[in-house]
Formats: structure tokens, sequence, C-alpha cells
């Protein structure tokens, strides 16, 4: 390892030396993109992560000077996926130069890709606010370029944090309208319940029976299949339960679902809010009599 952190270093000295020299013959900055990709690459096998990153931002910088942006662009992400290893800020600096390059040049996939990576790195960083605002990104370039799997993937990342962060109404609107598009798919159909159970959770996170019960409505026209499933049932006995205000029948209707199909940390969080405001309404209720 000591050898290839050498070679590495010897390498950057040669690049940055062509870059400082006279170039009567070749292309200066040609040759010491040559130098500078084999010095990243010897840092790589080093595992000196933060030198490798380095040493690709110096070689996009090269083919920057050369006008080419693809080169460029693939430089920046190749420094952002050795940061990803050891400093998460800069590796999130170069994949948004990285998709800036590839706007430029139309490669639209490949930038909702790195836009995808961005908001993968605030989730692991628990930037919640911040995952959202580049999975919105990726998402719609995922869709301008007809890739409706992968815009979709995003989209309920979307909705799964903002529920997470009680911006209820957004996520409801998301889960809906992946609902409405799977429903055309055969290969998506299965997955429709789930979605409108997920729709279903957050609303009933809002409080509003009226407004709940309307939901139902929807969702039975939307898919008529959807009263004949476990997830319809569950949806309609806690709507019940709010209604009456009775913890006990809520929970127990959590319970009895939970034992044939486990709810997620998601799904099982959200409702721990929505029985939590329950039961704050009951001790309410018992202190008023």
């Amino acid at each position: 390892m000591g050898d290839h952190l050498a070679r590495g270093e010897e390498f950057e000295k040669k690049a940055e030396k062509k870059l400082n020299g006279w170039s009567i013959l070749g292309n200066k900055h040609e040759d010491a993109a040559d130098l500078f990709d084999k010095a990243a690459n010897s840092f790589k096998l080093a595992k000196s992560w933060d030198q490798a990153g380095a040493v690709y931002v110096k070689l996009a910088n090269c083919h920057l000077k050369l006008d080419s942006k693809h080169e460029a662009a693939n430089a920046y992400a190749d420094a952002a996926h050795c940061y990803k290893k050891s400093n998460t800020k800069e590796s999130i600096s170069c994949l948004e130069q990285s998709v800036n390059l590839f706007l430029d040049i139309g490669r639209l996939n490949m930038s909702a890709r790195y836009y995808k990576e961005i908001a993968e790195l605030y989730e692991q960083e628990q930037n919640l606010q911040q995952a959202i605002v580049y999975y919105e990104k990726a998402a719609d370039l995922f869709q301008s370029e007809e890739v409706t799997t992968s815009a979709n993937q995003c989209k309920q990342k979307i909705a799964q944090f903002a529920a997470q962060l009680e911006q209820y109404q957004k996520s409801i609107e998301i889960y809906e309208e992946i609902a409405r598009q799977s429903l055309t798919n055969n290969l998506l159909k299965y997955g429709v319940k789930g979605h409108l159970l997920n729709a279903g959770i957050c609303q009933l996170c809002k409080g509003d029976v009226v407004a709940i019960n309307n939901a139902l409505e929807r969702y039975q026209e939307l898919d008529p299949t959807f009263s004949g499933t476990r997830e319809y049932k569950l949806l309609v006995d806690l709507a019940a339960a709010i209604d009456e205000e009775d913890v006990a029948k809520f929970t127990d209707a959590v319970k009895e679902f939970d034992s044939m199909t486990q709810l997620d940390a998601w799904k099982t969080t959200l409702l721990l809010r929505v029985k939590e405001a329950l039961k704050a309404k009951e001790l309410e209720e018992d202190d008023l009599t």
C-alpha cells in the first residue's frame, strides 16, 4: 500500500510539473490529465480516498481546459465516489459539479442518477429536508426521460420523508398519484393497495375523520378491488376507532393486521403518532368529566 501511495504522489508531482511548465510538443493539459488519472488510480489502490478525490478534481479541471465536459463530469463523479468513503460534504459538492456539466451537455439520465445519489447522501446524514429537495430534482428528470420506475422510487422516498416531517398532504398526493399510475400497469397493479394504505395512514395522521372517510370512498372508486383487502379493513377500523375515540379498539386493529402482515418501521411510527393523539384526546375528555 505504501508503494501505491508513493507512486500516486510521484504521478501527481509529474502532472503538476507538466501544468506549470512550457509545452512545445503536444498539449500540457492532456499530458497532465493522463498523469492525474494514474495518480488517482494509485491513491485508490492505497485506499487514500481524500487524496484520490482531490486528484480527480484536478483531472476534471484539466478536462475543462480541454473543453471536454463529458470527461470532466465523469472525473467529478469519480471524485465524489472517493470522497463518499471519507467526506460526505465534498462528495455532494463534486456530484453537484458533475450534474451541472451533464445538464449542460443534455445528459439528463446521468444528471438524474447523480441527483438521486446526492439525495441518498443527505438521507444517510438524516437531513430529510435536503433529501426531499434532491429526490424531487431526480424524479423530475427521470420523468422527463420517461424512466417511470426510477421516478416513482424517488417519489416514494419524498412521500416517506414528507410524512416523517409531518407534511402529510404532500405524502397523500404522491401516494395517490402513484396508485393511479400503477392501476394502468399490469406489473405494478399488485402494489396499489400498499400505496393506498400509506396514503390512508397519512390521512389518519391529519386526524380529520370526515376527510378519512371521503378518502376511503375515493380509493374504492379508484380501485374497486381495494374494499376486499385487509389494508382497506385496517383503515376502516382505525377510522372508526378515531371517530369513537377508542384507543383499545385502535390498538386491537393494528395488532390484528400486524399479526398477518408485519408493519414496517415507517407505518408503525405514524400509527403511534395517531395513537398518541387519540390518547391525549381521551385524557383531555376525562379531565373535563
